[in-house]
């Protein structure tokens, strides 16, 4: 009789082995198909991102955790075996991470925003974060400008998704603008007519856009002018500085005086 009974336990146990494993096969089977065609997409999407390869196995590999995960839950579930406690543990275990992480998590996700968006590309000159600075390398999780005077500055993506960004390279062209003061005792077409002439003969401004010479501000010592020109963008500084080089000459050759803040005292008898 006891031998029957073992007979039969076995047999049973046989059976829901047998049952299980039929259950097994297919979804580990499938789940490893899935994982695998997922994971081909993700190496494919990974490959045009320009990004450092050990940047590249990290997210590779947290996304195959990920799936595997999902994958032992599915198999849970079809095994009839309670998963309530397995989610819990996973939910605590990603929140702790993702808390420890945060700082972290935030750059990668802004550096992709920035991959994706493309404000900028390398060699362009921008303002970003509070810094100014050509742009050196568009990292994952740092942005790194060099500045006018050679010096590395590397920025937090999520500083610089934050903040707004201003692209001086992103236009062809460029609008250099200069303010200039002359004595009220200087006629303001003669004026106007110097500063043209001065922007007459810089081969660099681009004459096909609008030039503009014009009075801007009467002020308490003097008067205001104000040149704005177009060039090239990669001319911008060499026009900038050739346009201020040349206005004093101009002036002094005209006599028109760059007069500065002063107060004229009238003294009267009784």
């Amino acid at each position: 009789m006891p031998w029957n009974n073992l007979t039969e336990l076995l047999s049973q146990l046989a059976d829901f082995a047998v049952e299980k494993i039929l259950i097994i096969v297919p979804v580990v089977v499938v789940s490893l198909i899935v994982i695998k065609i997922i994971m081909k997409l993700v190496d494919r999407m990974l490959g045009r991102l320009p990004m450092e390869d050990t940047i590249k196995g990290l997210i590779r590999t947290s996304i195959k955790i990920l799936l595997l995960a999902v994958a032992a839950i599915v198999l849970m579930s079809c095994l009839e075996i309670p998963v309530t406690s397995f989610v819990a543990l996973l939910s605590v275990a990603g929140l702790a991470l993702s808390l420890s992480i945060q700082n972290f998590l935030s750059n990668v996700f802004a550096g992709l925003q920035l991959l994706a968006s493309k404000p900028f590309k390398v060699g362009d000159y921008v303002d970003a974060g509070n810094c100014s600075g050509t742009v050196y390398e568009v990292g994952l999780f740092y942005t790194k400008l060099t500045s006018l005077d050679n010096k590395l500055i590397q920025l937090p993506n999520s500083t610089i998704v934050g903040s707004n960004v201003v692209n001086y390279s992103s236009q062809t062209h460029r609008r250099v603008e200069i303010k200039v003061t002359a004595s009220y005792d200087a006629p303001t077409e003669t004026v106007k007519k110097v500063l043209s002439k001065v922007v007459e003969d810089n081969p660099m401004v681009d004459r096909e856009k609008p030039i503009m010479v014009r009075v801007n501000n009467y002020q308490d010592s003097a008067i205001e002018y104000i040149i704005r020109v177009w060039c090239a963008n990669e001319d911008y500084w060499t026009v900038h500085y050739d346009l201020l080089e040349a206005i004093k000459p101009a002036f002094d050759a005209n006599h028109i005086e760059m007069t500065y803040p002063h107060l004229n005292v009238h003294m009267m008898k009784n």
